[in-house]
């Protein structure tokens, strides 16, 4: 075995080092930087830990089966939010959303919090901020704070969002099951879903407004969390943001109507064929969560493409130094049953339906295609890369090598504080949780293993840091920043969203450490 020592653990520490040299002082993106950082850690693996050329071909063929696992979900959510975003059914529901309310921490609470969150659910990557910042500019809230209560609104929706992708990573690298991960991951992401909307009715309508809007929030966080825990542990952890969150905004409609004198009168005043355009445009997304629903849940259709799986035997793998990986065979991808597939399902029926209503047009089908193919290839270069750079570490000892280190560092009370700023660094470094959980997942599984702390508490911990971490990422600030005109003042966005989610971070961690304390 390779010696545990500063020098080791400075080498093994390098890759993280360099990808956080890259992207935040040379502000490299997170493809080009993650490439680096693989090429580098193979030569360190090769001059340091023992690594040779076998060992290193079956990591890039782990990393590319790691990944296509994720990535599959990523171009489908990817596919069906082009489709949708094509159509314009994105932009009337927000409108429509925009119109039910003149109180601003209610509008806080659909703009700023539900919607967003909704976005997210379906693709993330930027979406929410990007569409939902505009909408609150044109309902009279400043260009700064638009952006910063769209990114804090979303941030709780991250790690189930995107169809799951970034806790369908976390599952991937670390190998561990969702039934395991799911119970901690949900109940950290429900205390986030509340302190988030708190904090947006707070900044959305001051003292003036928050009382006021508290019900309706505490009432919608309660759906949130709670349908959100339901669906992550009972495998429909795909849906585990949309459908909450599609539900929420259902109720907060309703309420906000019963309360609300100008809701009210507004929806008098709108026409039946309004009312129709408002139930299309959630046509998409109702089909989603009908066929995931149908694929899971219906015995025929399940037990008809359960057979179609793919997976790979690994021999057993070992270096120079004798640290041994066993021999193992890789998750099964199904290639029916899987959440890429059955999201990219649900996309061409909505793009069938949605062009039969006169939203698309069927020419546009390829235009939509290199859309998504062109959205999707800097993240789809990233996670590759950057699974790559995880694979290699864990098969040359070097993640043990950093998690020990750390383990000597930090004891228990304290890493279970810090271990959702771990998390929230990944993200805030490469922009992406998925990213941060390649990076860290099995950092954070190995030191929690050393300091005899719950793995799978350890492993929330991290996902639900590197949630609320991405949303401050500079990259994600300065997407949302171009929709509302801010280009060139960033920083004064990025000072706003540190300040606030560092709290709700430092919030996450003490309740870690509580749970830890009953374990």
């Amino acid at each position: 075995m390779v010696p545990i020592n500063i020098s080791t653990w400075l080498l093994a520490l390098f890759p993280v080092i360099l990808i956080l040299l890259l992207m935040i002082t040379f502000k490299w993106g997170g493809s080009r930087a993650g490439m680096l950082t693989w090429l580098s850690v193979q030569l360190i693996a090769s001059l340091f830990f023992g690594a040779s050329l076998t060992l290193l071909k079956y990591t890039y063929i782990k990393a590319f089966f790691l990944s296509l696992d994720v990535l599959l979900i990523i171009w489908g959510a990817m596919f069906l939010y082009q489709i949708t975003n094509r159509a314009g059914t994105i932009q009337i529901i927000g409108k429509f959303l925009a119109e039910l309310t003149e109180n601003r921490a209610f509008l806080g609470i659909f703009l700023g919090w539900l919607f967003p969150s909704f976005l997210q659910g379906m693709g993330g990557f930027g979406v929410p901020v990007a569409v939902s910042a505009p909408l609150l500019v044109s309902a009279g809230f400043s260009p700064t704070m638009a952006v910063v209560i769209a990114s804090i609104g979303h941030g709780w929706a991250i790690t189930f969002g995107s169809m799951g992708s970034s806790f369908k990573t976390l599952m991937a690298v670390t190998g561990l099951s969702a039934n395991y991960l799911a119970p901690f991951t949900a109940i950290l992401m429900g205390m986030a879903s509340l302190l988030c909307g708190l904090l947006v009715i707070y900044l959305a309508g001051g003292k003036k407004h928050f009382l006021k809007a508290l019900p309706l929030t505490l009432l919608s966080s309660l759906f949130l969390s709670t349908g959100q825990y339901f669906l992550a542990t009972n495998t429909l952890w795909v849906i585990a943001v949309t459908l909450p969150a599609m539900g929420s905004l259902i109720f907060g409609f309703l309420y906000v109507r019963f309360f609300s004198k100008y809701s009210k009168e507004y929806l008098l005043k709108r026409k039946r064929e309004k009312r129709i355009e408002i139930l299309i445009a959630l046509l998409p997304y109702v089909l989603l969560v009908a066929l995931i629903i149908i694929f899971n849940f219906f015995p025929p259709i399940k037990e008809l493409f359960t057979q179609y799986t793919i997976s790979l035997q690994f021999p057993q793998l070992s270096t120079a130094y004798g640290f041994i990986t066993p021999a193992e065979t890789s998750k099964n991808i199904n290639l029916f049953l899987h959440p890429g597939t059955i999201i990219i399902i649900s996309a061409l029926l909505s793009f069938f339906l949605l062009n039969k209503k006169a939203y698309l047009n069927g020419d546009e089908i390829m235009d939509i295609v290199k859309d998504t193919f062109k959205s999707s290839l800097n993240t789809s270069i990233s996670i590759f890369s950057l699974v790559g750079t995880a694979v290699v570490m864990n098969h040359t000892q070097m993640t043990n090598v950093l998690a020990v280190g750390v383990s000597r560092i930090f004891n228990q009370e304290i890493y279970s504080i810090i271990s959702p700023f771990i998390g929230a660094l990944g993200a805030f470094i490469t922009g992406s949780n998925n990213n941060s959980n390649v990076l860290f997942g099995n950092l954070q599984l190995q030191t929690a293993e050393h300091l005899n702390l719950s793995v799978a508490l350890i492993l929330a911990a991290q996902t639900a840091g590197g949630a609320l971490g991405s949303i401050m990422a500079p990259a994600k600030v300065i997407l949302g920043c171009s929709t509302v005109g801010l280009i060139g003042k960033e920083g004064k966005v990025i000072s706003k969203l540190v300040l606030y989610t560092s709290t709700l971070i430092l919030m996450l961690g003490i309740f870690t450490y509580i749970i830890s304390r009953t374990q």
